[in-house]
């Protein structure tokens, strides 16, 4: 039976949408969204789910009662819709419109509360809108919420008499009205205010003074975006309680090169530290062109000694093959594993398997000199499944030392050309210098980098950015292409990458400080 769930999406932070919101979008055939809903979350939704912007930047921007139609029109074809909008659809927003129209035609909806940018935002900025001693009152005012196409009707003689904060979402053309407005009808100038620019989101920016001092700021900034205003006492607690924009990698802009399939992890956790992580691809995995040796190595593992994993990568396109089969795990008991790396380990943990080996030195000429030293490896019989790019140093070593070594191609990497595949345009962000960092995690990651943007142009750019390198067979292949590593930590894994890099800006943001207090 078709339903319509009007979802508040939250201010902008993926992480803020609702458990509730998520199965809701999981399930939808139909996303219907607003223009600020954050693209991440677009990827929750089923890769076959039909996805329509309707907001004010869509190619075809809709009017809100195209939408109440849209919105029926899809139930009517019998699909389970999302209608995914910023915030909450009952704060400030036309939920409740869509809400009645839905119910006059007789359609099922439900709806999933958000979490408000008035209640949000503040937070992210370190001030609680209510606090003992900082007021009774907490009013919430309407500001750009329409776009300003209507002017709020605001008591503020009344409002500016009330003794509590005051939380307003507006925009540069309100907002020098709303503040003038409570000054002129008795709320002194003195009293503290904020204004907070992309809430909640990595380029989150907070102006802090007095009503007068904001006035003034937003005279002369010229800046054109929204903002959430808060006036009040509580604002002064912000210089004890702010937390997200004094994260360690606040305000640093890392490109991340990983695969989209792979990337999560790592974006996560440099967001986690505050960077905001800029996705860039530059390879995809494929399955190999043909999976007959890949499919006959599966149907003898129980015939090897030793498998080798070099990447988590190579786990997943092994067994996810090998379980695709007649045949299930127990037919690899026997079987010893061996992996390059904890990741790789970690991978095999998942899916119920415990490894026998793992080099200490995170890299592929280890595995022959660990291999060598817990075992006799002549006439061993090798399994490696690997990528069709992968190096053979390895292979190559084994055989040397008398080992029967089999090689696969589970996995093929290909190329992503950024203006095909609608990623950011990475070349002029360099250019313009608005990257802080560039991350590499394998050396295909960056011979495609460097094919993609050209060698000389690549080099030249990333000589103006931090190169941050998940290991020496990484950084190698970097240096053979130019380019100097900078970061690379000593466990060559991904949560010690990001450790890396917040250990680099620590230590120069400690130099800076040394030097400005040496002066």
């Amino acid at each position: 039976m078709s339903i319509v769930y009007l979802i508040g999406a939250g201010p902008g932070d993926p992480g803020l949408l609702t458990v509730r919101g998520q199965q809701c979008l999981e399930s939808a055939d139909v996303v219907l969204y607003d223009h600020l809903v954050p693209e991440r979350l677009l990827r929750s939704a089923r890769p076959d789910a039909e996805k329509i912007d309707v907001g004010v930047a869509a190619p075809q921007p809709q009017e809100q009662e195209a939408i109440c139609y849209l919105l029926a029109e899809k139930a009517r074809e019998g699909r389970t819709v999302a209608r995914l909008k910023w915030g909450d659809p009952f704060v400030f927003d036309h939920g409740g419109s869509e809400a009645l129209f839905l119910h006059e035609q007789g359609l099922r909806f439900e709806v999933v509360p958000g979490i408000p940018a008035g209640v949000a935002v503040p937070s992210y900025a370190g001030i609680p809108i209510t606090y003992p001693g900082g007021g009774d009152t907490l009013t919430f005012i309407r500001g750009h919420e329409d776009d300003g196409k209507t002017r709020a009707s605001i008591d503020w003689a009344s409002l500016a008499r009330l003794d509590g904060a005051i939380v307003c979402y507006a925009g540069p053309q309100q907002l020098p009205h709303i503040l003038s407005s409570l000054v002129s009808h008795g709320r002194p100038s003195g009293d503290s205010a904020a204004i907070i620019y992309d809430g909640t989101l990595p380029t989150q920016e907070t102006i802090v003074g007095s009503i007068d001092e904001i006035a003034g700021s937003v005279a002369r900034s010229g800046d054109r975006r929204a903002a959430i205003l808060v006036v009040g006492r509580v604002v002064k607690l912000r210089e004890h309680l702010r937390w997200f924009d004094a994260r360690p990698l606040f305000g640093k802009r890392v490109l991340v090169t990983r695969p989209k399939e792979q990337a999560m992890d790592l974006v996560e956790r440099l967001e986690a530290m505050g960077a905001q992580a800029i996705e860039a691809p530059m390879i995809r995995i494929i399955p190999p062109e043909d999976y007959t040796p890949l499919d006959e190595a599966c149907a003898r593992a129980a015939d090897f000694d030793w498998i080798i994993f070099s990447s988590p990568t190579a786990v997943d396109a092994f067994l996810d093959r090998l379980l695709a089969g007649p045949q299930d795990l127990r037919a690899l008991q026997g079987v010893k594993l061996c992996v390059v790396g904890p990741a790789t380990a970690e991978r095999l943990a998942r899916r119920g398997l415990k490894v026998d080996l793992t080099p200490s030195e995170f890299r592929a000429e280890g595995v022959v000199r660990a291999m060598a030293e817990t075992t006799d490896i002549t006439g061993l019989s090798v399994l490696l499944p690997r990528a069709d790019i992968g190096r053979e140093v390895i292979g190559d070593e084994l055989r040397k030392r008398g080992a029967v070594v089999t090689e696969v191609i589970a996995y093929r990497t290909a190329v992503v050309e950024p203006e095909r595949e609608g990623e950011p345009d990475i070349y002029r962000m360099l250019l313009e210098r608005r990257i802080d960092v560039v991350t590499f995690t394998s050396a295909s990651a960056v011979r495609h980098f460097v094919r993609v943007l050209g060698a000389e142009p690549a080099a030249d750019l990333l000589r103006t950015a931090t190169v941050a390198s998940i290991g020496p067979v990484t950084a190698e292949a970097a240096t053979q292409c130019s380019i100097q590593t900078t970061i690379m930590p000593s466990s060559y894994t991904i949560p010690a990458l990001v450790e890396a890099i917040v250990e680099y800006f620590s230590e120069k943001g400690a130099e800076t400080r040394e030097h400005t207090e040496t002066r």
